[in-house]
């Protein structure tokens, strides 16, 4: 998601098992991945944009599941890069952010680094 994060997470018996991840560095985009537990029968869907509010009210946006296998295992490795980035922000139950000992933005241990290398191998040109 952008923008402004309202949830509280590791709130025992409310959150415990949410954990927000911000990612920041060279580009903007983000992955529009969702996936839901469903009780250990894992929904998967991709998104045309942020469901935010402004979104909602005043454009359609799309979610499409995702049924292979192989592709949600593509998904579940996108979204492993982007929650173990080690420069990523990872917000606290007070409401405050932490990073890293250490972390530098777009670092080597940055998702967005790891998916500039893979588009590089792929052979495929990234701008700057």
């Amino acid at each position: 998601m952008r923008g402004i994060c309202t949830l509280s997470p590791g709130v025992p018996g409310v959150s415990e098992r949410i954990r927000v991840v911000s990612v920041l560095g060279r580009f903007l985009e983000h992955a529009r991945i969702f996936v839901f537990g469903n009780g250990g029968a894992s929904e998967y869907f991709i998104g045309s944009a942020d469901l935010r509010p402004r979104n909602l009210r005043r454009r359609v946006e799309v979610l499409v599941p995702i049924h292979s296998a192989q592709h949600r295992r593509r998904l579940d490795d996108l979204l492993e890069w982007e929650l173990s980035d080690s420069t990523a922000w990872t917000l606290a139950a007070d409401g405050s952010y932490a990073r890293p000992a250490g972390a530098a933005s777009g670092g080597d241990g940055s998702a967005q680094a790891r998916l500039v290398a893979e588009a590089g191998a792929s052979h495929v040109e990234v701008s700057a």
